[in-house]
């Protein structure tokens, strides 16, 4: 076991307060791309051929019912991200207001009123789509999809706080459409969006200090780590 000290003291310490936390399931607006934008989106170096990507799966014999379309979210690059992990691949960011956050009065369901902000935030990223045979190869995939979304939150968020914003949920769905008459591919992105409101704060706690535990295997000559004494009679003060 551990040796710890067991009598406590009052202790400053820096640490990221939280002022606010919400998350919000955003749908994305449609993305839909038929005629030169569909062949843009397609370029030759990965779906070969001449024509739109209908003619393409066309000159290969494939039937609508036998290949699989996807899509997934990806860095500007075309590569593959997990969204929660690889965070700094997306763009999610408060959009400064010209008059900095609005207040905005705001009735609890206890039925006081209380001052909150206007907080609006800017989500950018990109997708990728993949047409798959049977076997699970990949036949045809596009560059990188832009897409984009603005959301508006009413925070607790006075001067000096932060915004913080992070996808917790990623789901992109795409439909290929190829008739005689009509070509068109749509995209459908639905994302989870955490928001915090921070602030790096100074708080005085009860505590105490813990020390490394003993090595159980043989004796160590390496010291014990000493903290320096606390002056509790002028820091922290009442």
């Amino acid at each position: 076991m551990g040796h710890y000290h067991r009598d406590t003291e009052r202790v400053c310490i820096r640490t990221r307060k939280i002022y606010d936390w919400v998350t919000r399931q955003i749908d994305v607006p449609l993305k839909s791309f038929s005629g030169d934008d569909l062949e843009t989106i397609f370029p030759s170096d990965t779906c070969p051929g001449d024509g739109t990507i209908c003619d393409f799966l066309a000159a290969q014999n494939m039937d609508p019912q036998n290949f699989a379309i996807r899509c997934f979210l990806t860095d500007a690059a075309g590569n593959p991200i997990d969204p929660v992990v690889d965070q700094d691949a997306l763009i999610c960011q408060e959009i400064m207001q010209p008059n900095g956050r609005q207040p905005v009065n705001v009735t609890l369901p206890s039925g006081e009123t209380v001052t909150l902000q206007k907080v609006k935030a800017l989500v950018k990223g990109h997708v990728v789509v993949q047409i798959v045979s049977p076997t699970g190869t990949v036949i045809c995939q596009s560059a990188p999809i832009p897409f984009a979304t603005a959301q508006t939150f009413i925070l607790c968020a006075p001067e000096g706080t932060q915004l913080n914003c992070h996808i917790s949920f990623f789901e992109c769905d795409t439909s290929l459409v190829c008739t005689d008459n009509f070509t068109q591919l749509d995209v459908s992105i639905t994302l989870c969006l955490e928001v915090q409101v921070e602030a790096d704060v100074k708080i005085e706690v009860e505590a105490c200090f813990c020390q490394p535990r003993e090595e159980l295997a043989e004796a160590t000559l390496c010291p014990t780590t000493k903290f320096p004494p606390q002056c509790p009679d002028v820091f922290p003060a009442m």
